[in-house]
């Protein structure tokens, strides 16, 4: 009995360690778009309508772009859901959760494992996007919060669960 708990015990330590030790290695996740297709001040830009503050950055591309996945990871959902419209949520190394929303059309399914040569969607304006021009809404959370982040900004401690994304795509 003791042998199966130490042996669990094990296989849980290496199911937790191993994904913070993979190397996320971000790419653009929009065909073709650079940084001049968004504005790098727009992480946790304050207002942001209903949002309050703005949890990622906007990726401007042509409707139908190809979307790819920016880091390796599993697809935990696929759907249409309130603001983000059609959207893929995508857990990454680190236990990072990589949410990519406003899609046109989603072109993955849960729990596929995808890579930087998956293509998970198209560029679109769904959510309560429908009335600006067509984008990406790229967002990174994390699982395990960063307290030192937190500040005196509208929600300020929910940054603590946010990555500015802009800072890995540049």
């Amino acid at each position: 009995m003791r042998k199966n708990i130490k042996k669990l015990g094990v296989i849980l330590l290496i199911v937790i360690l191993v994904p913070l030790l993979i190397p996320q290695n971000l790419e653009m996740p929009v065909q073709g778009a650079t940084n001049a297709d968004f504005n790098p001040q727009t992480f946790w830009y304050y207002p942001w309508g209903s949002s309050i503050v703005h949890k990622g950055v906007d990726i401007f591309a042509k409707r139908g772009t190809s979307v790819y996945a920016s880091t390796i990871g599993i697809v935990l959902f696929t759907g249409s859901y309130g603001k983000g419209g059609n959207m893929v949520l995508v857990l990454g190394p680190k236990w990072r959760l990589h949410y990519y929303a406003h899609l046109d059309e989603i072109r993955t399914s849960m729990f596929s494992l995808v890579g930087h040569d998956t293509e998970i969607g198209t560029v679109g304006n769904t959510g309560n996007a429908a009335t600006t021009p067509a984008h990406l809404h790229y967002g990174i959370g994390t699982l395990i919060p960063y307290p030192w982040r937190i500040d005196s900004s509208p929600l300020g401690w929910q940054k603590s669960f946010y990555l500015n994304p802009i800072k890995y795509l540049e």
